[in-house]
């Protein structure tokens, strides 16, 4: 089966993930935004071997560690999907931007598409592009565990943000009540930001895409 481990990452306390093959202990680490040290720290006191990053979106506070850890670790870099391009690509405008320390943009290994696999040691995630937010997001579904990684596209109570470029508020709503709630009232979601939930629980009450919203 797979675990998960959140490292809260930069000052805008980014739920930059640790998933692990229980058996291989092999892992990924995905959205590592920054505080690389931090996030070493955790994979070694986790007692597992990064083989690569996942990304869910190319923005800073996700995406900004991802070229250090990666020459770090030696290890390889999957997702988002194109679309996210120019965000990557614009890492030391985000830098000044936000008041981040410049950092380094990245090509990555392999660009993501709806319905692909992203493996962790023997486990399987689907790959679901979840746009809205920024137009390359990518979630990340382990349907066995019943487990998601939403990036920035569903909070617990809330959505994410559609004001940056090429943000889309219609096109996050549709992600969301017809790429993400189908998948099940039983997940749990680690969402970008702040405490976890589950679809069944924002399909109810989110004020923005639940019952009454």
């Amino acid at each position: 089966m797979i675990q998960a481990s959140i490292v809260p990452v930069t000052p805008f306390q980014q739920n930059c993930s640790i998933l692990w093959c229980e058996r291989t202990k092999k892992a990924a680490v995905v959205d590592p935004g920054g505080d690389i040290d931090r996030i070493l720290a955790a994979v070694a006191k986790l007692g597992v071997t990064v083989e690569k990053i996942l990304i869910t979106h190319g923005h800073i506070d996700h995406a900004g560690g991802t070229a250090k850890l990666a020459r770090t670790l030696g290890v390889p870099i999957e997702g988002p999907q194109e679309e996210d391009r120019f965000w990557i690509e614009s890492m030391a405008q985000q830098s000044k931007m936000f008041g981040f320390a410049e950092v380094e943009s990245f090509e990555p290994d392999r660009w993501l598409h709806d319905g692909d696999t992203v493996t962790v040691g023997e486990q399987r995630l689907k790959v679901i592009h979840a746009p809205g937010h920024t137009p390359g997001h990518v979630v990340f579904v382990h349907e066995g565990a019943r487990l998601a990684i939403v990036g920035d596209v569903l909070f617990a109570g809330s959505i994410g943000r559609t004001d940056f470029p090429r943000g889309d508020h219609p096109t996050l709503i549709r992600s969301i009540r017809e790429k993400l709630f189908p998948l099940g009232d039983d997940i749990t979601f680690i969402p970008g930001h702040g405490p976890t939930s589950t679809f069944g629980e924002e399909r109810e009450s989110n004020p923005f895409v639940g019952a009454y919203g």
